[in-house]
C-alpha cells in the first residue's frame, strides 16, 4: 500500500467526506441484509407445514433467537391478517427496504465522486507544476512522447485502474466483513469451513496477478515511445520524405505498436481472468456450504435449523459479488501501481536548482556579473572548466567558440537554468543562489536561436513575459522589433493566432515576435543566441536591426555563430572545450593571430 500513499495523501483533507460515505455504504449493506434474512423465515414459515408460532419466545442474542422472534411476527401477520396479506406486507417491507439500500448508495456515489476527482486534479497539478520547477538538464535524458504519455496514459491509468477501485476497496472490505459477521452469528461452526476455503481462494487470484504490475510497466514505457516517435514523424515530417526514410519511421513504429499490441493482450487475459476465476470459487465454496450446511440440518447436528440455514445461504452468496469485485480492484491496482511509479520518478526527481530559504530580492542590476572560478560538470563530464569573466553593466559580450564548447551552457547559467558545480555566480557581487530565481529571471530577456513561441494570438505572444501590458505597448515593442508591419498585415492583426509553434509564419517573422517578447518584458539583461543564422538575407537584415535597437544601453551577453555580427561587442570571449582560450575586442584577437581569426577566416572563405 505505500505505493499509494500520495492517494491517500490527497485524501487528507477530505475525511468528512470520507466519513459519510463510510456511513452511506454501512447503512446500504444493513438494509440490504435485512431484505434477505426477512424473506428467508417466512418463506420456511409459508411454504412448511409446520405449526405457527404462538407465544413470543423469550429474547435470546443468537441466529436461533432471531430466528424465532422473525418466526413469531411472520406467524402472527399470517394467523391474523391470512397468508396472502402477510406475504404483501413482507413484500412492502422489502421493497422500503431496497429502497433505502439504493437511496443509500446513491449518496455514497455523492460523497465518492468529488474525491476522485479531486485526487486526479491534483495529482495532474502536482505532476504539471514539477515539469516547470525541473531544471532543464533534467528533459535532455527524457523523451518528450514519454513525458507526454505519463501525462496522459498514465494519469488516465491510475483514474480507471486506481481512483476508480477506491470505491471497491472500501465498500467491498465493508461488505464482505458485515456478512462475515452475520454469516458467524449465524453459525459459527459452517462459517470456520468458510474461513479456511475463503484464503486459499485469494491466494490462487493473488498468484495469478503477480506479473500483471511488470507487464503495465512495461506497456506504459512503449506507449511513451510509441508518441515519441509520432512526435518526431511530425515534427520532421520533410526531412522523412525528403530522405525516403518513409520505411524506416513505419518500421519502427509498427515494430512498437505491435509489441504494445502483445502486452495489453496479456494483461487483458490477465485482468479478465480474475472475474470469471473469482466468481467459479466464490461457487465452488458456496457448494461446499450447502453440502456441509445441509448435513448439518439433515442430522440436526452442529444446532443449525432449516430457516438459519436457508438465511446463511441468502447472506452468503451476498459475499460472492463484493469478493469478485475486490478481487478485480486488486488486478486494477496492480496494473495502475506501475503508472503510479513512472509518474512519482518525475515528482520524486531531484531539484537541482534550489530556491533559497530565504532569499533576497534583485531589485535592479547596478554593477556586474561575475563568474568565479566556474566549473559545470554535467554526468561527470565537465563541460565548462574553471571560467573567471566579468560582464559590466551596459558591455556586450560574445561568446564564440566550436559547436560543443560550452556557449550555451555558459549562457544558461546566467539565468539559473543550471548551476555551477564549482565555483560561484555573483551579481552585484551577491551569489546568485542567494536571490529569489523570480526575481533573478526578472531582470533578463532571452531570444533563442530557434524561435519558441505558443498557439495562441500574436498579441498574447509578445506579452508573455508582461501579461498586463496593454496593446498600446505591444505595437511599439513590435515596431521596435521591425514586426508592426508585416503584423497589420494579417487578417486579425494582433489577434491573429499563430498556430502550433508559430507554424502560419515565416522564420523571420516568428523571431522578429521573439525579438517583441523581450523588449516589452524591457530587460536590463539579454541573453541572444543569435538570432539570425537561419534567415534569409532580407529577414536577416530586419532582425539584425531590431536586435541593434534592442541592445542599446543594455548588459548583453550574444552567443555568436556568425561572427560578423559581433565586430563590436567590447569583448569577445573564446572558448575551446570549455575553457577560455582568448578574450579581447574583434581587432586585439585578431591580431594575435589564434584561434579567433581562424574562426573568421573559415568563415570569410565561405
Amino acid at each position: 500500500m505505500k505505493r499509494f500513499s500520495r492517494i491517500f495523501f490527497y485524501l487528507r483533507n477530505q475525511k468528512g467526506k470520507i466519513g459519510l460515505y463510510l456511513v452511506f455504504n454501512l447503512l446500504s449493506i444493513v438494509f440490504s441484509l435485512v431484505s434477505i434474512t426477512l424473506l428467508a423465515p417466512f418463506l420456511t414459515l409459508l411454504l412448511n407445514p409446520e405449526t405457527p408460532a404462538m407465544a413470543r419466545p423469550t429474547w435470546v442474542f443468537s441466529s436461533d433467537g432471531v430466528m424465532a422472534q422473525l418466526k413469531y411476527g411472520l406467524s402472527y401477520l399470517k394467523i391474523n391478517y391470512g397468508p396472502l396479506n402477510a406475504l404483501a406486507v413482507v413484500c412492502l417491507t422489502i421493497i422500503i427496504t431496497i429502497l433505502f439500500k439504493n437511496l443509500f448508495l446513491y449518496l455514497s456515489y455523492r460523497m465518492l465522486i468529488p474525491l476522485r476527482n479531486r485526487i486526479m486534479t491534483n495529482f495532474r497539478e502536482d505532476l504539471y507544476n514539477k515539469i516547470l520547477v525541473l531544471p532543464v538538464s533534467y528533459f535532455t535524458d527524457q523523451r518528450k512522447g514519454d513525458m507526454m504519455s505519463r501525462m496522459s496514459n498514465d494519469m488516465n491509468e491510475i483514474e480507471w485502474c486506481v481512483v476508480g477501485t477506491l470505491e471497491g476497496l472500501i465498500k467491498d472490505p465493508l461488505n464482505i466483513i458485515i456478512v462475515l459477521a452475520t454469516l458467524i452469528f449465524l453459525s459459527p461452526k459452517l462459517s470456520l469451513v468458510m474461513l479456511v476455503l475463503l484464503p486459499l481462494a485469494g491466494f490462487i487470484l493473488g498468484k495469478v496477478s503477480k506479473r500483471l504490475k511488470r507487464q503495465s510497466g512495461d506497456a506504459q514505457e512503449q506507449q511513451g515511445l510509441l508518441l515519441s516517435i509520432l512526435d518526431e514523424t511530425l515534427g520532421g515530417l520533410r526531412v522523412v520524405k525528403a530522405f525516403n526514410a518513409e520505411k524506416l519511421m513505419r518500421d519502427r513504429f509498427f515494430g512498437t505498436n505491435n509489441l504494445l499490441n502483445k502486452l495489453r493482450i496479456q494483461m487483458a487475459f490477465k485482468r479478465d481472468l480474475a472475474s470469471p476465476m473469482s466468481e467459479f470459487l466464490g461457487i465452488m465454496i458456496f457448494c461446499i456450504i450447502l453440502v456441509i450446511g445441509g448435513y448439518m440440518v439433515f442430522t440436526q447436528k452442529g444446532g443449525l435449523t432449516s430457516a438459519a440455514f436457508i438465511t446463511y445461504l441468502g447472506v452468503f452468496y451476498n459475499i460472492i459479488q463484493p469478493a469478485k469485485s475486490l478481487s478485480q480492484a486488486f488486478y486494477n491496482m496492480r496494473r495502475g501501481a506501475a503508472a503510479i511509479e513512472r509518474i512519482e520518478e518525475v515528482l520524486n526527481a531531484p531539484v537541482t536548482v534550489k530556491e533559497a530559504e530565504s532569499p533576497r530580492h534583485l531589485d535592479k542590476f547596478e554593477k556586474n556579473i561575475e563568474f568565479k572560478n566556474v566549473t559545470f560538470k554535467y554526468d561527470d563530464v565537465t563541460i565548462l572548466d574553471n571560467i573567471n569573466l566579468t560582464i559590466e553593466k551596459g558591455k556586450t559580450v560574445a561568446l564564440v567558440g566550436s559547436s560543443g564548447a560550452g556557449k550555451s551552457t555558459l549562457a544558461d547559467l546566467v539565468p539559473r537554468f543550471h548551476d555551477a558545480t564549482i565555483g560561484e555566480l555573483l551579481i552585484d557581487g551577491v551569489n546568485i543562489k542567494e536571490y529569489s530565481l523570480l526575481s533573478v529571471r526578472d531582470q533578463m530577456g532571452i531570444v533563442t536561436q530557434e524561435p519558441i513561441l505558443f498557439n495562441d494570438t500574436i498579441a498574447a505572444n509578445i506579452s508573455l513575459g508582461n501579461p498586463v501590458a496593454n496593446i498600446a505597448e505591444i505595437e511599439q515593442a513590435a515596431q521596435v522589433a521591425n514586426a508592426h508591419d508585416f503584423i497589420m498585415k494579417k487578417e486579425e492583426n494582433y489577434q491573429t493566432n499563430i498556430g502550433d509553434r508559430g507554424s502560419k509564419l515565416s522564420g523571420g517573422e516568428r523571431q522578429r515576435l521573439t525579438i517583441a517578447r523581450a523588449v516589452l518584458k524591457n530587460p536590463p539583461i539579454l541573453i541572444l543566441d543569435e538570432a539570425t543564422s537561419s534567415l534569409d538575407t532580407e529577414s536577416e537584415r530586419l532582425v539584425q536591426d531590431a536586435i541593434n535597437k534592442m541592445m542599446e544601453n543594455r548588459t548583453s551577453i550574444v552567443i555568436a555563430h556568425r561572427l560578423s555580427t559581433i565586430r563590436h561587442a567590447d569583448e569577445i570571449i573564446v572558448l575551446q572545450k570549455g575553457k577560455i582560450v582568448e578574450r579581447g575586442t574583434h581587432d586585439t584577437l585578431i591580431s594575435q593571430n589564434g584561434f579567433y581569426k581562424k574562426l573568421v577566416d573559415m568563415q570569410e572563405v565561405k
